[in-house]
């Protein structure tokens, strides 16, 4: 049996995609985890944005490809 992931989480009446989502906790972890290593917060918060605007392009990337692959499939399927 497949899982079915959501693609985007109600948040106070707004869908917020799922990997915007995943951005946002990728960064508070990163920046927590720095700041308790490193002991320096602009390190940790640069960081931190770093890596939450590498996912967040990451997964539009992804948003895109997917969706343009399920278009192909529609077209191909209806010839």
């Amino acid at each position: 049996m497949a899982t079915v992931h959501p693609s985007a989480v109600d948040i106070a009446g707004t869908a917020w995609p799922t990997y915007k989502l995943e951005a946002l906790a990728a960064g508070l972890v990163t920046c927590l985890m720095l700041a308790l290593i490193i002991g320096s917060l602009q390190v940790a918060v640069l960081a931190a944005a770093a890596v939450a605007a590498a996912r967040w392009i990451l997964g539009q990337v992804g948003k895109r490809r997917s969706a343009s692959a399920r278009r192909t499939d529609r077209i191909l399927s209806a010839s």
